[in-house]
């Protein structure tokens, strides 16, 4: 244990870390439980605060992935001497301890909280599944503080390949920006497949397989996986519209399938524990209508969904809407908004996503280049709901259309996806 403990420190310091657009509070108040998807970059966030943002010193830190083959072949009594092992070595307790996909540790609760309550440690916990913040909240209440890690937004992206973007930029830097948004748009975010060449269908095949096998039949002691790869491919083809539990039950029905709707509920519900894809609700100031709604879908990665399943020419309308969607997500869990939801009426007319905090916005994304583009049904919606919920922040995300309209005594603003994601107003 104590050589795994000196050796994780090397292969930590060889690394070539670049900075991530994620900061963490210190505080030895509470744990710092770091969640999100599967090769999200948690680990990664972890390894940038050690080398950039703090530089902590080897003396100073403890670092235990869960998943190294070596630590697998620990018995548990060696793993919780591991900060005794440290002050041997180093002649002094760590200041800063990493316990990396923790839930691999058989009763990690009470691990993390012996070492918890003496409150000398900056603790930092890391989980592939929003389950694990619900543990914490239960095994340790009121004693943990969460922070989401998706893959690499655009602005990460463009940082890793050197690219800076002002205000004002000349065309030729615009048209940079905009091939590598699609670039972004097809391939994603996981810092696999940015710092790495490799073969993007195999990666996320091999992806599902992990997120089915170690995710959720593992995991939630799920028998077989014919039926959840059935129900992922289903989900994959309804990406950024609604998806209807109650309607693919039907579609297995006629098939000869036979599964209950109460699995199929299931089964949706651990792939959003595991952060594989989100399900957003329709506003309604009932909150029951809400959650009795049918969500829409959106998935944790734009080369998931291009990758495994669809033309990318021909999608890029819904590609970019989970792009705003994930975008949204980050926001929201900086603090800066407030949950989003999407409007649509009896009609059929639908907002893509309405936000109430810091103040109400109604926003649509289409693939448009010009004013011509931009499909009737989408003003008439905005129009719609910006009378039903009396909200006047009208914005249209496009692909490269920028303006502000006037339409039955409304404003709405139009602005590139590129700019918006970058906060270039």
């Amino acid at each position: 244990m104590k050589k795994y403990l000196v050796d994780k420190k090397e292969d930590i310091k060889k690394l070539k870390v670049l900075p991530r657009s994620i900061s963490f509070r210190l505080t030895k108040n509470f744990i710092k439980s770091i969640v999100g998807p599967r090769r999200a970059g948690k680990t990664y966030s972890l390894y940038d605060l050690i080398l950039n943002k703090e530089k902590i010193r080897d003396e100073d830190y403890l670092f235990i992935n869960f998943e190294d083959e070596a630590i697998s072949r620990f018995r548990r009594e060696e793993v919780v001497k591991a900060i005794s092992y440290h002050h041997e070595v180093y002649g002094k307790e760590p200041e800063f301890i990493f316990l990396d996909e923790i839930q691999n540790l058989n009763n990690w609760e009470r691990f993390v909280y012996s070492i918890f309550e003496k409150k000398q440690y900056f603790i930092f916990i890391t989980g592939s599944s929003k389950l694990l913040s619900k543990e914490i909240a239960t095994q340790l209440r009121g004693r943990s503080l969460s922070t989401l890690i998706l893959p690499f937004s655009f602005k990460e992206f463009l940082s890793y390949k050197k690219v800076e973007v002002e205000k004002i930029i000349p065309t030729t830097k615009e048209n940079e920006v905009k091939n590598l948004l699609r670039v972004y748009l097809r391939d994603g975010g996981f810092p696999d497949l940015i710092f790495t060449e490799v073969n993007r269908r195999n990666f996320f095949r091999d992806y599902i397989d992990l997120v089915v096998f170690r995710d959720i039949i593992e995991r939630f002691k799920i028998k077989g996986s014919y039926l959840i790869k059935l129900m992922i491919a289903n989900m994959l083809s309804s990406f950024s519209s609604e998806f209807s539990i109650n309607k693919l039950f039907n579609a297995l029905k006629s098939q000869g399938i036979k599964v209950s709707k109460k699995t199929l509920y299931s089964y949706a519900s651990a792939l959003e524990d595991v952060m594989f894809c989100f399900f957003l609700r329709k506003f309604s100031t009932s909150l029951r209508k809400m959650m009795l709604s049918t969500p829409k879908i959106y998935f944790n990665d734009t080369g998931l969904i291009t990758n495994t399943l669809i033309n990318f020419e021909d999608n890029i309308g819904k590609l970019m809407e989970n792009l705003v969607f994930l975008e949204l997500k980050r926001r929201e869990e900086k603090g800066e908004i407030s949950a989003p939801y999407y409007w649509k009426d009896y009609q059929g007319n639908e907002v893509d996503f309405f936000i109430s905090k810091p103040a109400d916005q109604l926003i649509q994304v289409t693939y448009a280049s010009n004013r011509d583009e931009i499909e009737k049904r989408e003003f008439k919606s905005l129009i719609k709901s910006s009378e039903e919920l009396k909200c006047n922040n009208l914005l249209i995300i496009t692909w490269d259309y920028e303006d502000e309209l006037k339409t039955q005594n409304k404003k709405i603003r139009c602005i590139p996806l590129w700019k918006w994601l970058l906060n270039i107003q």
